[in-house]
């Protein structure tokens, strides 16, 4: 046994010096050699026997010369020769293999669909994401980046990846991991998770949904986005698996909801309120904060082209609040507190700086956001506790600076408050507010800045001082004062206390006639009184015939038939007052905004029409070839319009630019070449613009000419008579 053992080792030594001169063969010497027979000549000396054995049983092991060496040498130069040509050789072939795999035709793309669709092939699906991938980071700063199997394309190639992908990705998905068709829950891919069969696909997964995430913050089209995102919502719920995704489309879709134009607002809240009710508490939270932060964002200045904007982003949120009430109340129960303590701070201090922060825009329109969702929540038991600090809110913010010149906003309030009565059916003191602006002399005589221009109030919360005395003022507020006076009658015109919850209001009204000198206000007084007096014999004939007492039950069916079709006569005058007041507003406008105004409310028709427009009605004309990076991009085009227009622009103001004082006198009559000039100006789209500065130029007095009367009275002249007569 010794033997052998010794046998064994002195293989290995041999074994480990065959190595290293395979190794490093060019740096092995002869000396080298040489030590290695010293070595076998040593082990003859100290162990003649196991010599011996070696002679008998592996006489190879014993040959071994410089020679040997010399040629296992040579031998090993020559084959790393031909592994190096070999190695440079192969990685030619593989360079060129590369370049040629890396275009991606039609072809490839239709084949791939083809695999995935008959036989389900995984490979294939990898090579379609691989694509879908190159499309996304098309023109990325990427350089020639040779991880990527695919880096080269045509705009029909993009386009039908683009396409392909979006529109059928989710189904495949769906179809490989055994989900249903469409819908799922967040205990479904939690569920998916843990099995074998998401293992082969989190990587397909995760790049879709990563990639398209890509392609939407480079994108600026907003059709090629609404596209985008209506078809990533049906694979929202994939989203479970990848918070950070999760949390990055959440972003980018509010971004887009809160700046977008067209439809991509409508889309972008759809892809977010799916995203609520397919994930839950998970994202509940980030998108109820950052929808309001994005509707204070956009509400702080408002005007009438922007006013219907500002509403369908309220009705948005307030719609977004159903998906789950009870965390929806913890936000409006914390954001409602922070207008209570900027209100609390205005009445401690008293300054303008404190004043200013309740009287803006953003302050009162999330008093209309709270307003709304109360009013469309108000009968939830999760949402009717937050009706009574509103009120309070409201009522504080309408009677913090008691002037004529924030009439407006009293208003405005007063609307709110009658909104929140409506809706929960309490009686809110509103009257006192309205009768009080009547009593102030600004309402009460006659004005002294004349007619003046026609007041929106929807739109001011203060107006000027000469405003304040015209005309045009007193009238809409009087009239939003009548029409909102007998909205607040009108919803207790039922009550069987409704004489004397009018009694006080109509003794106001008597004083207003009596001391008012403006016979058109007091004609429409005396119109509401008569109707408030109506009412008040149509209650009290019903009340004649009862027998229960005020604090009984009963009292709530007290006139029931006669609300539900409305027969009070103060019901009919109110609506007779809307019809009014809806003519004024639409003479009014003069802007119209196409976003908010025919999709503000959120119902099974939308939701119908949104999956009717699936199977890429819209994608063949979104996904323009005019995209890729190094064309003619659609976005190019008014660039281009826009400054050949200002060239235009430029040469007409040169040649209408008078040089010389002269000039002008051309541009006093209306010659042929000025109506040329107005020609050529209308055909353009700023023309009106371009006409503007001519007629500025017409309207300069004439030049007079040399033989004129006027110039014999120059001083050129009188000075030429004084040095002849002298």
């Amino acid at each position: 046994m010794g033997v052998k053992a010794k046998k064994r080792d002195l293989e290995l030594n041999h074994g480990e010096v065959e190595e290293e001169t395979g190794r490093n063969a060019l740096p092995k010497t002869h000396g080298q050699a040489k030590e290695h027979i010293e070595q076998l000549q040593r082990l003859q000396e100290k162990d003649p026997e196991f010599f011996e054995f070696l002679k008998e049983h592996d006489k190879e092991l014993l040959e071994f010369n410089d020679e040997d060496v010399d040629v296992d040498a040579d031998d090993d130069v020559r084959d790393e020769e031909l592994d190096e040509n070999y190695n440079n050789e192969h990685e030619a072939s593989e360079k060129e293999e590369k370049l040629s795999t890396r275009v991606i035709t039609t072809e490839m793309v239709d084949s791939w669909c083809h695999s995935i669709e008959e036989n389900g092939k995984l490979a294939a699906l990898r090579s379609l994401m691989k694509a879908f991938r190159t499309a996304c980071h098309y023109g990325d700063d990427n350089g020639d980046d040779t991880s990527t199997k695919f880096s080269t394309m045509s705009s029909n190639v993009f386009n039908k990846i683009m396409l392909v992908v979006l529109s059928k990705m989710d189904g495949i998905l769906r179809k490989s991991l055994k989900l249903p068709s469409s819908g799922g829950k967040k205990e479904t891919i939690q569920d998916l998770i843990t099995k074998k069969q998401w293992k082969s696909f989190n990587h397909i997964v995760k790049s879709y949904l990563g990639n398209a995430l890509h392609i939407l913050n480079q994108m600026t089209d907003t059709e090629m986005i609404s596209f985008t995102l209506r078809r990533l919502k049906y694979s929202s719920v994939f989203l479970v698996a990848f918070p950070s995704f999760q949390r990055k489309y959440i972003k980018v879709a509010l971004h887009f909801w809160g700046t977008g134009g067209g439809a991509l607002p409508v889309t972008s809240f759809l892809f977010l309120r799916d995203l609520c009710i397919r994930l839950g508490s998970d994202c509940l939270d980030e998108c109820y904060k950052g929808m309001y932060k994005a509707y204070v964002l956009n509400c702080q200045f408002v005007n009438a082209a922007k006013l219907q904007h500002i509403q369908f982003l309220g009705n948005c949120v307030i719609e977004l609040f159903r998906v789950d009430l009870s965390t929806a109340y913890q936000h409006a129960f914390v954001f409602i507190r922070q207008l209570a303590m900027i209100l609390r701070e205005a009445l401690n201090t008293r300054t303008k700086e404190a004043f200013r922060k309740v009287y803006e825009w953003k302050y009162i329109n999330c008093l209309e956001l709270w307003t709304g969702a109360v009013c469309a929540h108000g009968s939830e038991v999760d949402f009717k506790p937050l009706a009574y600090p509103l009120t309070q809110i409201i009522s504080g913010v309408a009677r913090l600076v008691p002037t004529a010149r924030y009439f407006p906003l009293r208003l405005r309030c007063i609307k709110m408050l009658n909104r929140v009565a409506a809706s929960i059916g309490n009686f809110i003191p509103v009257s006192m507010l309205l009768l009080d602006m009547l009593e102030m002399k600004e309402l009460n005589r006659p004005p002294t800045g004349g007619v003046g221009k026609a007041v929106d109030l929807r739109t001011i919360l203060k107006v000027s001082k000469p405003t304040l005395k015209t005309r045009a003022f007193q009238e809409a507020c009087v009239f939003s004062v009548i029409e909102e006076l007998a909205d607040h009658l009108s919803q207790w015109s039922y009550s069987i206390s409704f004489f004397e919850l009018s009694f006080i209001p109509v003794v106001r009204l008597r004083s207003f006639c009596k001391s008012t000198k403006i016979q058109r206000f007091e004609k429409e007084i005396r119109q509401l009184i008569r109707q408030v007096e109506a009412n008040s014999e149509f209650t009290n004939e019903r009340r004649k015939s009862i027998s229960f007492l005020p604090n009984d039950p009963a009292v709530s069916s007290f006139l029931e038939d006669e609300k539900k079709s409305g027969a009070s006569p103060l019901s009919q005058y109110v609506s007779i007052l809307r019809q009014r007041a809806q003519q004024r507003t639409h003479s009014l406008m003069e802007t119209s905004v196409l976003v908010g105004e025919h999709s503000s409310v959120f119902g099974e028709s939308m939701l119908d029409s949104e999956d009717e427009d699936i199977e890429g009605r819209e994608g063949t004309s979104v996904f323009s070839s005019a995209w890729l990076p190094g064309s003619d991009s659609k976005a190019r085009q008014p660039e281009e319009k826009k400054s050949k227009k200002k060239k235009r622009k430029k040469e007409q103001q040169d040649k209408a630019a008078p040089r010389d004082e002269d000039i002008v006198e051309d541009l006093v009559l209306s010659s042929d070449e000025d109506d040329g000039l107005l020609s050529d100006t209308s055909a353009e789209s700023d023309g009106n613009e371009n006409v503007k500065p001519v007629r500025k130029q017409t309207q300069k007095p004439k030049v007079p000419s040399r033989g004129s009367k006027k110039n014999t009275h120059s001083p050129a002249n009188k000075a030429k008579k004084r040095k002849t007569s002298r």
